[in-house]
């Protein structure tokens, strides 16, 4: 992607209308080890499938122009897979850090880890820490991944910090509100997502951003993660587009006996 790319003109190219499309995408990556199962394969390869799916959904929301990009990588509640599948886990993501990290530069992208640090790897954290960086003043799409990543911690460790300034006399406790609790979650500083993606046809949000997408619109697919590339993005952005997002208003062209 060249400093000439015109992402408007990119929308408009595959159909979509540039005006309507999300500021920020959230997905749950779901379905490595099934799409690999139903390949014959074993669960892992799924999962290195996948991180190529990781690749050219970035590259499109570049190209589109997409401000944020939310990736669920890791739930807390991973650590219960079998220990070679976690060891590839984290094997993968150390190579993706740093086999990425020269494109990440390329095109810009601000990179960021959300999720509790405990139980990393020392070399998987020395990889994230040197790509947030690096990264820091680039000023295209943020790229978040979200590694040991689990929102009831995330509201936990929230709690725990503003009880903290209360205690410490920095904080009134009559002034803690919506924008104090946000600042404190892990993604304090970004705005909330307006799309949540999910792949292999699964309806639950799996603790996941439950403060942050509070009002984003949802899209569920029957395709697994591996699966989804460009064109499936496209037809989630699609549909978003056709959307009315009230965030509990009414639509004003509407007439009152019609409104609900």
């Amino acid at each position: 992607m060249t400093p000439s790319h015109d992402p408007a003109a990119h929308a408009r190219s595959v159909g979509l209308d540039p005006a309507r499309l999300p500021r920020h995408v959230a997905v749950i990556m779901d379905g490595n080890g099934r799409w690999a199962q139903a390949q014959g394969k074993e669960r892992v390869e799924g999962h290195a499938r996948g991180a190529k799916s990781v690749d050219e959904v970035t590259e499109e929301c570049c190209r589109l122009g997409i401000g944020q990009l939310t990736l669920y990588c890791l739930s807390s509640e991973n650590w219960k897979r079998p220990k070679p599948e976690i060891d590839f886990l984290m094997a993968l993501l150390k190579q993706y850090l740093l086999a990425e990290r020269a494109k990440i530069l390329a095109q810009n992208i601000r990179f960021v880890v959300i999720g509790r640090r405990d139980g990393l790897p020392p070399e998987v954290l020395a990889e994230i820490d040197e790509n947030e960086r690096l990264t820091r003043g680039n000023t295209g799409l943020t790229l978040c991944l979200a590694i040991n990543y689990g929102s009831r911690a995330e509201i936990v460790d929230a709690v725990r910090a503003i009880a903290g300034r209360v205690r410490r006399g920095e904080l009134d406790p009559d002034r803690v509100d919506e924008a104090v609790i946000g600042g404190h979650l892990y993604t304090a500083g970004m705005p909330d997502p307006d799309l949540l993606v999910r792949t292999a046809g699964e309806m639950r949000v799996s603790n996941y951003l439950l403060w942050q997408i509070s009002y984003a619109e949802l899209w569920v697919t029957p395709r697994f993660w591996p699966e989804f590339g460009p064109a499936l993005l496209h037809d989630a952005l699609r549909d978003y587009a056709r959307r009315e997002r009230r965030f509990g208003g009414l639509t004003p062209e509407l007439p009152d006996d019609a409104r609900a």
